[in-house]
């Protein structure tokens, strides 16, 4: 009797694990899950209908915060003090005795983490534009993680690791989803969240958003909005997410040798399925390992297949030449 040929691998139908090299973990890639139909929990829709000026929010030009401060009738980026820090300038010390188990440290402000909470979904808790930036004396753990990996790969291989993977990633496009002259965004193959992406020079080694050019940022901006835009579509529904920047890291840490980082962001949007309902970390990801529902690859082709002009957009031009949906 002749033995039973092996199927061959498909990453769409078989699970299987993928390494992040930013965090030295694996991943499990279980697509076949999307097969199964869904009776848990359904979100609220995101609110579709936000005022462009609400009297009542603190965030709005001319409007008083909560520690009596009026903002300026600004028209463009305002930038001022959290009313509510995590991190002041002046905390106490903890004190040096300290059982080894049971371990403190002082947290003051200098090191800087640039990062945006997007919808109530990600415990954004203002739905005024708006991002914050955090300040510590201590590198935080996910970027220190990634200095340490972003480290061994440079002294083992002589070149910044997203540098190279920025171009693989070029060349192969399965995962790309958007990219300009100087700009690349991806949905990386070691994606946790389901719809993830990462954004990254595409050519240029860069450290800090300090460092970039005239024409980079200009562009960065472009490539943000078209991003953005290709999330909104996705669902037709303003797209929660959490994201931020990772780059070399400064203070105390500005006179060091950095070589090994590329500047990069990451945006963390929660949404699977539809708009009303998103991926779960829990149970199996809290508890052994990170799992996604869908290939990176998959994701990022329904993420480069949305049109570049935002649902509303051509809605509103619907409405104005007479059309019904």
């Amino acid at each position: 009797m002749a033995g039973r040929e092996e199927p061959r691998f498909d990453p769409k139908e078989h699970q299987h694990l993928r390494y992040n090299p930013l965090r030295d973990s694996w991943v499990l890639v279980s697509a076949h899950r999307m097969k199964r139909p869904w009776a848990g929990q359904i979100e609220k829709p995101p609110e579709e209908h936000i005022p462009r000026h609400d009297p009542t929010n603190p965030l709005c030009p001319g409007n008083t915060r909560a520690n009596g401060e009026v903002n300026l009738d600004y028209g463009s980026t305002f930038v001022f003090d959290n009313d509510f820090p995590a991190l002041q300038p002046d905390a106490p010390d903890p004190g040096p005795d300290q059982d080894v188990l049971f371990q403190s440290k002082a947290a003051r402000g200098v090191w800087l983490a640039i990062f945006e909470n997007k919808g109530a979904m990600m415990g954004c808790s203002n739905p005024h534009p708006h991002c914050q930036v955090w300040a510590s004396n201590f590198l935080p753990n996910e970027p220190a993680l990634s200095d340490r990996c972003q480290r061994a790969y440079y002294q083992k291989h002589g070149e910044p690791l997203l540098l190279r993977y920025a171009s693989q990633e070029a060349e192969r496009k399965e995962r790309v989803v958007v990219e300009s002259s100087h700009w690349l965004a991806v949905v990386p193959y070691w994606a946790t969240w389901p719809f993830q992406t990462l954004l990254l020079p595409r050519q240029r080694h860069v450290l800090r958003l300090s460092d970039l050019t005239t024409k980079e940022r200009e562009d960065l901006a472009a490539i943000m909005k078209r991003l953005l835009t290709r999330y909104d579509n996705l669902f037709e529904a303003s797209f929660p997410y959490s994201m931020g920047w990772h780059g070399a890291p400064t203070g105390s840490h500005l006179k060091e040798e950095n070589a090994h980082w590329q500047l990069h962001a990451h945006y963390y949007p929660p949404l699977l399925r539809s708009a009303t309902v998103k991926k779960f970390m829990v149970g199996y990801e809290m508890l052994a390992l990170e799992q996604r529902d869908l290939t990176p690859e998959q994701a990022a082709e329904r993420l480069r297949n949305q049109p570049e002009e935002h649902y509303k957009t051509r809605d509103t031009q619907k409405e104005r030449h007479g059309e019904k949906e």
